[in-house]
């Protein structure tokens, strides 16, 4: 029941891909994974319930499938990231596991189908030799582009701190989940049969549809913000592999001046009260390239552009909060007045600025305020 659930949940998600208007890349990407999941748990199902020895052609043409898993998922990562396409060459190197089982394979596909059908109920026998590099092959490429992603997704968590004001829908730990749980499943796969992995597999579906459809426009058409013009790409740039500032020439007097510009900024015209406030747009107030700016926060400031944007941001509620006129508002209606649109986020940093939760200060300071 659980695999035909878990079927159902994919071709639904295929259908909402395959009819999402505007498809950028990722969404081409994430549609031929769904794709081959969909294909997958189809040719499992007919082998769980023996049908598929009524169509002995369709024997063992699962067999480099699950390949594609790990390389789709690192896919999926990379073009969301940086919407930039793989080049034909890193496509086919990305592949070669893939094509090398498929290549191995061919001795079994010449055979009639009732020779096919008689080395699939005898467990692979003549075959073990395959059985033994495609069980190697795929626990060492899955885990490998399982970490991959994870790595990519961390960098570019690294990387929009330093830019964005606002991360909380580009931090992407929806899809850092999705990648752990496909490294559960490689793991699963050396121990357990392949009731178990599927099992584990339709359940991997229900948690990309949940986090898709709840948390992220990925099966509807939305508008989102684009990437930041400025932004490096994580996979392709070579700038990436340069020492961070190599770009900015910034002496220590020159430096401190920007800091000094930057602060008058912050206090004369409160930039940061724009939640989708970027690197470049403080900049260009600041008259300053985005990487001068970025050094200056990072080096004088000792902190990430989204930790200094937010840390002003507390610091405007604070004051708003001591203000007779504020008292009317719930300090939440004073964090979205000075740029928040997180909750979590509004705490986290209220805790690290006063070191006491929101309800605890505004209690201890202004009882009558009225929390929400």
């Amino acid at each position: 029941m659980l695999y035909l659930f878990g079927l159902s949940v994919a071709m639904f998600l295929l259908v909402l891909i395959l009819l999402k208007k505007d498809k950028s890349r990722p969404d081409y990407v994430l549609m031929v994974w769904i794709g081959v999941i969909v294909f997958h748990l189809v040719l499992f199902l007919m082998h769980h319930y023996g049908t598929i020895y009524e169509y002995p052609h369709l024997l063992g043409v699962g067999l480099p499938l699950p390949i594609l898993h790990g390389v789709l998922l690192y896919w999926y990562t990379v073009a969301l990231i940086t919407g930039q396409r793989l080049r034909a060459g890193k496509m086919l190197l990305h592949l070669s596991p893939f094509l090398l089982l498929a290549v191995l394979a061919l001795p079994f596909y010449l055979l009639s189908g009732s020779e096919k059908v008689e080395v699939f109920r005898n467990r692979g026998r003549g075959f073990e030799w395959y059985i033994i590099i495609q069980d190697v092959l795929i626990v060492v490429s899955g885990l490998t582009y399982s970490v991959a992603a994870i790595v990519q997704i961390r960098k570019h968590r690294q990387r929009i701190l330093d830019r964005w004001s606002n991360v909380d829908k580009k931090m992407l730990r929806w899809l850092e989940f999705l990648a752990a749980g496909l490294a559960i499943i490689w793991m699963l796969s050396v121990f357990f049969a392949d009731s178990v992995i599927f099992g584990a597999v339709s359940l991997f579906v229900l948690l990309m549809g949940f986090f898709g459809i709840n948390q992220y426009p990925v099966f509807y058409s939305a508008t989102i913000p684009a990437r930041e013009p400025s932004a490096p790409s994580p996979v392709e740039n070579p700038v990436e592999d340069q020492p961070k500032y190599s770009r900015s020439r910034l002496e220590d007097d020159e430096a401190g001046q920007v800091m000094a510009r930057l602060e008058n900024v912050m206090a004369t015209k409160k930039p940061f009260t724009n939640p989708d406030l970027t690197l470049g747009d403080l900049a260009e107030l600041v008259d300053v390239s985005p990487n001068d700016l970025s050094q200056v926060i990072n080096t004088l400031g000792g902190k990430t552009f989204y930790h200094y944007i937010n840390t002003h941001r507390i610091r405007e509620l604070l004051r708003l909060a001591s203000l007779p006129e504020s008292r009317r508002f719930t300090y939440l209606g004073l964090a979205h007045q000075c740029g928040f649109t997180s909750k979590t986020t509004f705490n986290k940093y209220f805790k690290l600025e006063t070191g006491k939760t929101p309800s605890a200060h505004f209690e201890e300071k202004q009882p009558q305020r009225q929390k929400q």
